[in-house]
């Protein structure tokens, strides 16, 4: 009954959570940042565990997990999104991820046009005919091992991933969280330390920085897969190829010139965040002061409303954005200015030169204007340089 290695209740529970762990990081480090973003380049040692161990656990094809996920990124909350809780609703994606899934793996034409560079060897090809013999494998070594109460082991890993990445991280991943950075998407970091899913909780961090090994951003964040990662590194077992850009700020750095404009073009995540800090904040906590004790619940938790995407925002808020805009001239400065500068790193430059141009137009007019933020910002901007990243 209770199979070759005999366990009390708390081992079986352990023993589980170790191997779901394990096909966690198989997805995450494998398929996630190895094969869909390039960001690491894996051992074949480690590659070839990982694979088989999705094998064992998902049943998963590394050309449609991957194809999939790029096609997420390309066409994030807009149609032809596979799993967008902004096109499907959230309930739909938090319960029927899977499905989901496995409805988009049906469309050969994406898988092709999106898989490429996935592995397509022997081994591949093997897992990929018999993708639904792994699970059932894996079931008999359960039984084996663990008797009866491995068949509740192994029901609670094949519904992990269906559950925690195909709904929670895609569903609640893209509606509930906060934010680090105000990307054209709505994903979220549903929270800063990345345990149970070994970083992937950090969504809003990788949607900024899609092709960064690591997934944490503030100093409080947790992303265990990085730490293995690091780990595998330091023993010749990966190398690290890409991660978020840096930036910083050089005192004796007093124009606008090439590095700011490198710096904008690889951090313009952070560069727009700090613009939110910066600029927007600090004009809306003046403005308030100013209006008549009627206006100002308009301003309560204003200050996203002015570096969101409108694609993302519900009607009212939309309405609530134009009433704040109406109340002060100083926030629709500030507005406008933010416009601006998202639609100049936005367009399609012949060249360096002709961005460049653009930029310190921007940063003449906003030397000019009457916001003191303004003309703080022009300063922190001709200050600006890029670090190299390194891990």
């Amino acid at each position: 009954m209770f199979g070759i290695y005999a366990q009390p209740w708390w081992g079986y529970i352990a023993i589980t959570l170790v191997m779901t762990h394990i096909t966690v990081l198989g997805v995450t480090i494998y398929l996630h940042r190895c094969q869909a973003h390039r960001a690491v380049q894996l051992h074949p040692i480690v590659s070839h565990f990982f694979r088989f161990w999705l094998w064992l656990t998902t049943g998963m094809v590394t050309k449609e997990w991957v194809a999939i996920h790029r096609k997420h990124h390309r066409y994030t909350e807009m149609s032809g999104d596979p799993h967008s809780p902004k096109i499907y609703n959230v309930t739909n994606v938090l319960f029927q991820g899977a499905e989901l899934y496995r409805d988009a793996s049906k469309d050969q034409d994406m898988i092709e046009e999106y898989s490429y560079g996935t592995p397509d060897d022997a081994m591949e090809r093997l897992y990929q005919r018999y993708h639904s013999k792994g699970v059932l494998l894996m079931l008999l070594v359960n039984m084996v091992l663990f008797g009866i109460p491995g068949l509740a082991m192994w029901t609670v890993q094949m519904m992990w991933i269906p559950f925690f990445a195909a709904g929670v991280v895609n569903g609640l991943g893209h509606y509930w969280g906060y934010r680090n950075y105000e990307t054209q998407d709505a994903s979220t970091n549903l929270v800063p330390f990345g345990i149970l899913l070994a970083g992937e909780e950090l969504h809003n961090n990788h949607h900024a920085h899609a092709s960064s090994a690591r997934f944490s951003s503030r100093w409080w964040e947790i992303d265990v897969a990085w730490g293995y990662l690091r780990v595998l590194s330091f023993f010749g077992l990966a190398k690290i190829c890409k991660l978020a850009p840096k930036l910083k700020k050089c005192s004796g750095k007093g124009s606008i010139d090439l590095q700011t404009v490198q710096a904008l073009n690889q951090g313009r995540m952070q560069v727009w965040t700090d613009y939110y800090h910066h600029v927007i904040q600090p004009t809306l906590k003046v403005a308030k002061r100013e209006v008549d004790k009627k206006t100002r619940p308009l301003f309560k938790r204003a200050g996203k409303l002015f570096v969101r995407d409108k694609s993302l925002m519900s009607a009212g808020s939309i309405d609530r954005l134009e009433a704040l805009l109406q109340a002060r001239e100083p926030l629709r400065l500030v507005y406008a200015f933010g416009e601006q500068l998202q639609a100049i790193w936005q367009s399609k430059h012949a060249s360096q030169q002709d961005f460049l141009k653009s930029l310190e137009e921007w940063c003449d007019k906003a030397e000019s204007s009457d916001s003191c933020f303004l003309k703080r910002f022009v300063q922190y901007l001709k200050e600006l340089s890029l670090i190299p990243a390194t891990a």
